[in-house]
């Protein structure tokens, strides 16, 4: 891609509108310092000095298509209890719209609690209820009512229960009838419920367990053949996986392309796959081809991977980034 051209891309960003559908959840932080052990067991005392609390989940997926100037619309079900309406809350700090979250009575919502010392995690702690939702219909017919005008949609799961096989089918079915791209960030649960979308992005634990297989993780041509396998299961366009250190592969019907990840001092990879999704769909959005949308998102993912937390991609520096890979 020509230094003009990213330039366009990145602009063209300002004017999607996205639909993500998937578990919202709120990333709560502790940070302290620990400067001694406990005398009552052999852990490490942190003693607290800040307290945070972040969109998580497909909330930080939407942090991070505003970040990259996009419109995002969250669709998401959570509990009647206080860190439901806290999650609300910070939906509105985000000038985010609330009308796509459905409360369920009998939920929980789902809570992530970071405690951060000495610029790594120490502890996490999860609180949360993982069966399927039991208003699968009222929350179709939410997500079809903000359909309109959307760019491209974004199933987000992380096995909490929003995405039911139901839920799914549907919504991919509305969407293909619509014309409207569709890329999904997987979890084992219902890793093959996701047919005809146009990409599927799981990472290397994700195909193994999904598909039940094993393959050496060394060996690329392994990966190739789970990657196309795993395209023909579910009759997605393209199979972008993730391989952590090792970069990106993009598997369509007739190439496979993989991308080495560039050096960079990873700090912490929280998030980086919420990164990775949202500035794949917005690529998707725009026409980029599927290998120049996967060395896009492979710089992203890497970026935000030099920060404590879950942070959004920052899309000038992601903008610098490419166009020095693409022009050097």
């Amino acid at each position: 891609m020509r230094k003009e051209e990213i330039i366009g891309l990145f602009d063209s960003f300002n004017k999607k509108k996205v639909l993500i559908v998937g578990d919202a959840m709120i990333d709560a932080y502790m940070w302290g310092k620990i400067e001694r052990q406990s005398p009552e067991a052999p852990v490490p005392v942190v003693e607290i000095e800040k307290h945070e609390n972040r969109l998580g989940g497909a909330g930080n997926v939407a942090r991070n298509i505003k970040s990259l100037g996009a419109t995002p619309i969250l669709c998401s079900v959570v509990g009647d209890d206080f860190r439901g309406k806290q999650l609300k809350q910070l939906l509105k700090e985000e000038a985010f719209s609330t009308v796509g979250i459905l409360i369920e009575k009998s939920r929980k919502t789902t809570v992530k609690t970071r405690i951060i010392s000495e610029d790594k995690h120490q502890l996490r702690i999860d609180e949360e209820d993982t069966f399927p939702i039991k208003v699968e219909q009222e929350f179709l017919e939410l997500v079809y009512s903000n359909m309109e005008d959307v760019d491209v949609i974004i199933l987000q799961d992380y096995n909490k229960g929003v995405l039911t096989p139901f839920v799914i089918k549907n919504i991919i079915k509305k969407a293909n009838t619509l014309n409207i791209p569709t890329i999904v960030d997987p979890k084992t649960k219902n890793f093959l419920a996701y047919k005809n979308c146009d990409i599927f992005k799981p990472n290397l634990k994700e195909i193994k367990t999904g598909c039940n297989i094993s393959f050496d993780e060394n060996n690329m041509s392994e990966i190739k053949s789970a990657t196309k396998d795993l395209l023909q299961m579910i009759k997605a366009k393209g199979i972008l996986l993730t391989l952590s250190e090792k970069g990106v592969c993009m598997q369509t019907a007739d190439n496979f392309t993989h991308i080495n990840a560039e050096k960079r001092n990873i700090i912490d990879v929280s998030g980086a796959g919420d990164t990775v999704i949202s500035t794949s769909a917005l690529c998707l959005a725009s026409n980029v081809d599927f290998v120049s949308l996967s060395q896009i998102a492979n710089l992203a993912g890497g970026l935000v991977c030099q920060r404590v937390g879950v942070v959004p991609i920052e899309k000038t520096e992601l903008l610098k980034n490419a166009i020095s890979y693409f022009t050097n």
